[in-house]
């Protein structure tokens, strides 16, 4: 089948003929209708997370899909072929960007039925970032105050959405010329990044989802209110994420001492910060799911490539400047 893959870290995507996917006992075939592109792919690729998702070469990439059930194996009980299904694959089984692909029954959930398919590729991994950061980690509440960095992007959209469902007061960093469509989908503050300071412009903020890093990430734990909490997606790791992830004693010292003056920096100031790889989670998705199908919250995106041009679209997410997702679709 055809499949878009690296052959090594920093490596061109190219298209490759690749071998059909093994359909193990509790896995569902799907044919891949429209796949959702996401930094992860891009970190993926350039080798940024290798030392936490080591991979073998050669790899096909993409972490997101939306498709048809072509097969299930023996131990599937909750599909069954023609269903439309939408999923974010597990880590180490990456490959949405191909014809096919076999995906764990517990990553899947059904495809929201008010919505295109291209709609509900865009959403599964940055929902489920959104959901595990502010209901999981975050556990928000009606009346907190949260602020979201990148509000235009694929998570900061995403995420504004169900801040503002949670019940709490979301405030955003964006460009100007997004300041109206992020007030539409549910920011109270829209901070230009381009003109203003948000650490001179906000505080008190119980919750921060920081999708940048580095000095972002250490001006947002001085907006925080005492014991306010300040959650990453870009890093640094931090040792409760090495712990739980299992990785090896030598590789726990090495992030230890990557997150050691984020950490410090938080504790001195009465806050906290952790790091979040999102999950697979096909429960979660239902929920999702529940949330698009009621209208509460709504898939954006901003452009859409032939499954021929997925090279082209990991370079357009690479660039930037693109309101809310990218999707290829191979219909």
């Amino acid at each position: 089948m055809r499949s878009f893959i690296v052959d090594k870290y920093a490596g061109p995507l190219h298209e490759a003929e690749t071998p059909e996917p093994v359909v193990g006992d509790q896995d569902v075939l799907v044919q891949v209708v429209a796949a959702g592109l996401n930094q992860l792919d891009e970190k993926v690729r350039a080798g940024e997370f290798k030392q936490i998702l080591p991979y073998k070469m050669p790899l096909s990439l993409g972490h997101d899909v939306a498709g048809t059930v072509l097969q299930v194996g023996p131990g599937v009980r909750d599909f069954t072929p023609g269903d439309a299904v939408y999923g974010r694959v597990r880590d180490g089984r990456t490959g949405t960007f191909a014809e096919r692909i076999a995906v764990a029954e517990s990553d899947l959930a059904p495809a929201p039925r008010t919505i295109s398919t291209a709609e509900a590729a865009s959403l599964p991994l940055v929902a489920l970032t959104a959901w595990q950061a502010l209901v999981e980690r975050g556990k928000v509440q009606p009346g907190q105050k949260v602020l979201i960095h990148a509000g235009s992007g694929g998570l900061g959209s995403m995420a504004i959405q169900l801040a503002k469902h949670l019940g709490a007061y979301v405030a955003t960093t964006a460009s100007g010329s997004n300041a109206d469509f992020l007030r539409e989908i549910g920011a109270d503050t829209v901070i230009d990044y381009r003109t203003q300071d948000f650490e001179e412009e906000l505080s008190d903020y119980d919750l921060v989802l920081d999708s940048l890093g580095g000095e972002n990430l250490e001006k947002s734990l001085r907006v925080l209110a005492p014991g306010g909490k300040a959650i990453g997606v870009s890093g640094p790791p931090d040792p409760t994420f090495a712990r739980t992830a299992g990785l090896n004693p030598v590789l726990r010292v090495a992030i230890t001492a990557l997150s050691g003056k984020v950490r410090r920096q938080a504790k001195r100031l009465g806050v906290s910060y952790e790091f979040l790889l999102m999950r697979a989670s096909g429960e979660q998705l239902r929920e999702i799911t529940a949330l698009v199908e009621a209208g509460i919250i709504r898939p954006i995106v901003g452009k859409t490539f032939p499954f021929t041009q997925t090279p082209e679209a990991l370079k357009a997410l690479v660039r930037g400047g693109i309101r809310g997702k990218i999707v290829v679709t191979n219909p």
